[in-house]
């Protein structure tokens, strides 16, 4: 039988440092990750996300583990590789797709060259609310 714990507030074991619920449930990340995105892209580290997708160079797919309420939640993005890049995320299942509930895409792009290009790394930051 699954148990269930009813609190307004959080405080840390000192009895400071409260938090109330609501920004628990509202305002913390319900998915991300940190991915490899040359080769065989992994995942270094995520939450609520279940496989990740190369669509093709730069362009990626990330769907979730418990998907979202609608497809309106908000997306924090970002990359990191030895050359310069801007990195956009535009999409659901690859990068010419809405995004839905459950997937979206993200790409980077090489502002010199203007072509995309796999970065070593991909992140990624959800929020919004959970199904």
């Amino acid at each position: 039988m699954a148990s269930e714990l009813r609190v307004n507030t959080l405080k840390d074991a000192a009895g400071a440092n409260s938090v109330a619920m609501t920004y628990v449930a509202g305002g913390t990340a319900k998915a991300w990750v940190n991915f490899n995105g040359t080769g065989t892209i992994a995942a270094r580290d995520s939450l609520n996300v279940s496989s990740l997708t190369d669509n093709s160079t730069g362009n990626y797919n990330v769907t979730l583990s418990s998907a979202m309420e609608n497809a309106n939640y908000s997306i924090s993005i970002g990359g990191k590789n030895s050359s310069t890049m801007r990195v956009f995320y535009t999409g659901g299942n690859n990068l010419y797709t809405d995004p839905t509930s459950s997937n979206f895409a993200l790409g980077a792009l090489s502002e010199s060259a203007l072509a995309y290009f796999d970065s070593d790394y991909m992140f990624a930051s959800i929020q919004g609310d959970l199904a």
